[in-house]
């Protein structure tokens, strides 16, 4: 086993070597990259701090002009919200004040109606009554004296004259 002993320590010699190199081939290659990366945030912080600065200088002066403009959006929308309750309250008014006049002329027409109606009926009992008597006591006069007349003439007349009234009495009540 002694003779084995210096091939196993170059075995190993050569993996410390090999492991080694590789170590320092992964240092070269994180310090290329850690330049790159170095060189690529300088590049970009170059060219982002220009484009911020405006972007702070543009909200900077566009924050009044903002403020103002919700300012006055909330001052619109509180004169708009008064407006609306003015037109409401003008509308109802005036929808109270018709219904009002509507219930006071429809009282009016009634009235007038109610009055047309007595009025009509005054004027049926004052003249359509009497009227309609009068007729019944002239028609009751001209029957009687149909009558008294027929009784007068020789029977032969009467025949021929109470065959021509015999539709108006049967009329007669």
């Amino acid at each position: 086993m002694t003779n084995w002993l210096p091939f196993f320590v170059a075995v190993t010699a050569m993996a410390v070597v090999l492991q080694a190199a590789v170590m320092l081939g992964m240092y070269l290659a994180i310090r290329r990259t850690t330049e790159r990366v170095a060189t690529i945030t300088t590049d970009l912080h170059a060219r982002v701090t220009p484009i911020l600065t405006r972007v702070q200088i543009l909200v900077e002066d566009a924050q009044p002009r903002i403020t103002a403009v919700v300012a006055d959006a909330a001052e619109i929308s509180y004169l708009a919200r008064n407006q609306a309750q003015k037109v409401d309250r003008v509308f109802t008014e005036a929808l109270d004040r018709m219904r009002l006049q509507l219930i006071h002329a429809d009282q009016i027409l009634t009235g007038a109606l109610e009055a047309v109606e007595d009025a009509g009926s005054q004027v049926r009992r004052t003249i359509i009554g009497p009227v309609q008597s009068a007729t019944a006591v002239i028609r009751g006069i001209q029957t009687g004296l149909e009558f008294f007349r027929s009784r007068r003439r020789p029977r032969s007349e009467r025949a021929s004259a109470h065959a021509g009234d015999q539709p108006d009495e049967n009329l007669f009540i």
